[in-house]
């Protein structure tokens, strides 16, 4: 079996390097995600002869998942797939993991280093403080015990999940949609942003390198995940001003920003909670500033049978709030927090842009 794990990223001093034993564990987390696209492939063609107009369906989501989910069962591609599937959502994390505690005595100091030295600064929430209930005792992404189970979940995430796996099944792309979403901000410059949903600092990172005169300052529910974009942006050199606190409650004054800006966070979200969100970006920035928010693909750009397939890929996935996010009208939504000048296009990631009225 070919080694596909990338040499280490000389650009970045906290790249991972895995022993010999969580290197094949996470090779083989990516050969069996790459073995599986045949097998995908194969159930989509079975699926769309066994459905030529998807028109035919159930309106109803619920319904038309029941049917479906029954109907496929005939087919052992589609229970193979899914048999893969479920492994791969349950397993990823683990792995990565492992992997990082193979190597944890190496990579502390290294950590350490970047969290207590530089100039991004990090302002966890106030002792005592309630998550709210959408995000407490929720396992995004299948990550067992959730983002703040583990001490050092925001580096397994930020390091080996995304920059090891995922990156090895989406060569560039995750990281190119990122940089190309922030420089499609109307602005060639702006001077205070605000990155909704900071998470590891990958979004935060791709502001910085398109504005790099800008003042970042990012927000997020999770302190794992902000001490890793803390790292990050001490690894750089970056002053990025990071606080645990939610996207639709941040806390900062009126016309605090002249362009607020997140990547993929919505639906992460209930639909009451966006709206919040949107109308929360209105009131932090100036007039006359910007706002542009990217999440997955609208249901409303798919038929019946894509939105089945995305559907239970969500809930697979583990993102309780996928249908709700992927359901509505991002445009609409904007407009009725009072944005102008709103347009929205892009299949993934959709991105909504607004303005606030000078």
């Amino acid at each position: 079996m070919t080694d596909t794990l990338a040499a280490p990223d000389t650009d970045n001093p906290l790249a991972f390097t895995a022993q010999q034993r969580g290197r094949a564990s996470l090779d083989f987390m990516i050969h069996l995600a790459r073995g599986g696209q045949p097998l995908r492939s194969q159930v989509s063609a079975e699926q769309a002869e066994m459905l030529p107009d998807p028109a035919v369906l159930p309106d109803d989501l619920d319904l038309r998942d029941r049917q479906l989910s029954q109907t496929c069962l005939a087919s052992p591609a589609y229970r193979t797939s899914q048999l893969l599937g479920e492994y791969h959502a349950r397993m990823h994390g683990l792995v990565a993991r492992e992997a990082f505690e193979d190597v944890r005595e190496t990579i502390d100091p290294v950590i350490e280093r970047y969290q207590s030295q530089g100039p991004t600064t990090l302002e966890p929430a106030p002792e005592g403080a309630v998550p709210p209930a959408y995000f407490e005792g929720v396992n995004f992404h299948r990550t067992a015990g959730g983002w703040e189970d583990h001490a050092m979940q925001g580096y397994i995430h930020g390091e080996i999940v995304h920059r090891k796996l995922v990156e090895a099944l989406y060569p560039g792309g995750i990281y190119k949609q990122r940089r190309a979403v922030a420089a499609m901000a109307p602005r060639d410059d702006y001077t205070r942003i605000l990155d909704m949903g900071a998470s590891t600092g990958h979004f935060t990172q791709a502001l910085q390198e398109v504005y790099p005169e800008a003042e970042i300052t990012g927000v997020d529910l999770s302190l794992r995940v902000l001490e890793h974009a803390q790292r990050i942006g001490n690894a750089h050199g970056w002053a990025w001003k990071l606080y645990q606190r939610p996207a639709e409650d941040t806390g900062f004054a009126d016309a605090s920003f002249d362009l607020v800006a997140s990547y993929i966070l919505l639906h992460e979200i209930p639909a009451d909670v966006i709206r919040a969100v949107f109308a929360e970006a209105f009131r932090v920035l100036e007039p006359g500033g910007d706002m542009i928010m990217s999440d997955v693909t609208r249901y409303a750009d798919m038929d019946k049978l894509s939105v089945w397939r995305a559907d239970s890929g969500a809930r697979l996935g583990g993102e309780p709030f996928w249908r709700e996010s992927a359901s509505l009208d991002l445009a609409e939504v904007a407009r009725e927090a009072g944005f102008v000048d709103v347009t929205a296009h892009g299949i993934y990631p959709h991105v909504v842009q607004g303005r606030k009225p000078a």
